[in-house]
């Protein structure tokens, strides 16, 4: 690696090794560090935040290297109540690592010795001279006397307004509409954001919402159904939006869904049946039986593995067979000593 460097000679920070080569502090805190550093007295007033703004650590990005910097002693904060009851944060911002004790002592030094910073000198508003009140405390005076022409009850600020008889209709007739008619309904009306030349009133699409539902009722979902009405539009532009969509609606009306298949209905299950006493080995116990068995599961099971333990060892006593040499050896001699019968002559 090359390395090329001028030292300046005015406009520079003096930055220690440890800061710049230090294993946890991120970029964003040494930056911050380095940068405070080099600030004149006039600005040393300010906030930590309001510096690392200037750079845009903002957010967590500036918590992270706040927290960072606290960690390993190089930002202290103290929060104390000043005269007029607000609480002010004091921050201490140190180019070297300090503890706790060293931190109030420089704290103490910036302070003059009395603990916390002094506060800027400012107008403090003091409580005013409350004259007091002249007699002795009496109840709270009440009228007596009640309405005449006004009746005692419930009294509303706010009386219902009549309602008409058109609002009463179009409140039953959206109670009995079926969900296709109403998402039909919903997908017109929102053809007028992928096209304005689809824009349709309120009672416009209410009268096409029928024949939007029955795409709907035939499976065609809403994305499908704007998708069908809005693609291939004539060159020379859509003269009514209403006659339009109508045309559309009718003309590429899909077909039918065919009704899926009834699923055959399963059987139901046999009875049980009553408990039966096994006829197997051992102690006396009943058993629920399936079919027409005689004898438990377990039961069946241990007679199983006798009965085949029974078979290998008898298997196992039988003697080697023959090798097929020796056994087409003998089938040979057994026909040479076996007599010709009566219809067959001898050899000469």
């Amino acid at each position: 690696m090359l390395w090329h460097a001028i030292a300046p000679s005015r406009r520079y920070t003096k930055a220690s090794h440890d800061v710049v080569r230090h294993p946890r502090l991120n970029s964003d805190a040494k930056v911050l560090l380095l940068y405070v550093q080099g600030l004149p007295e006039d600005e040393a007033d300010k906030a930590l935040s309001e510096h690392a703004k200037k750079f845009g650590i903002t957010g967590r990005a500036y918590q992270k290297a706040k927290r960072e910097l606290i960690e390993n002693g190089f930002v202290h904060e103290w929060k104390r109540q000043g005269e007029r009851g607000f609480w002010v944060t004091d921050q201490l911002f140190a180019n070297v690592p300090l503890t706790a004790e060293q931190a109030h002592a420089v704290r103490n030094e910036k302070s003059g010795g009395g603990g916390a910073p002094s506060a800027p000198a400012g107008p403090v508003s003091r409580p005013g001279t409350r004259h007091r009140a002249v007699g002795r405390p009496e109840g709270r005076a009440v009228g007596g006397h009640e309405p005449v022409d006004e009746e005692l009850g419930k009294n509303y600020s706010h009386p219902p307004s009549e309602r008409t008889e058109e609002a009463e209709q179009a409140e039953e007739q959206e109670e009995f509409e079926a969900p296709e008619v109403v998402e039909g309904e919903r997908v017109l009306l929102s053809l007028r954001h992928t096209n304005p030349q689809l824009h349709l009133g309120v009672r416009e699409a209410r009268g096409l919402a029928e024949a939007a539902g029955e795409w709907i009722r035939r499976g065609v979902s809403g994305a499908d159904l704007r998708r069908a009405l809005s693609s291939e539009l004539p060159r020379e532009g859509v003269r009514s939006a209403v006659g339009f969509l109508r045309h559309r609606l009718v003309q590429k009306l899909p077909a039918p869904v065919a009704a899926a298949p009834v699923p055959p209905v399963a059987p139901p299950p046999p009875p049980l049946r009553d408990f039966v006493v096994c006829e197997g080995e051992g102690d006396e116990h009943v058993f629920r039986p399936v079919g027409d068995e005689t004898v438990c599961g377990p039961c069946a099971r241990e007679a199983s593995w006798a009965y085949w333990a029974a078979r290998r060892a008898e298997m196992e006593n039988e003697p080697d067979p023959l090798p097929w040499r020796e056994r087409i050896a003998a089938i040979i001699g057994g026909e040479q000593g076996r007599e010709p019968g009566p219809g067959v002559a001898a050899e000469a």
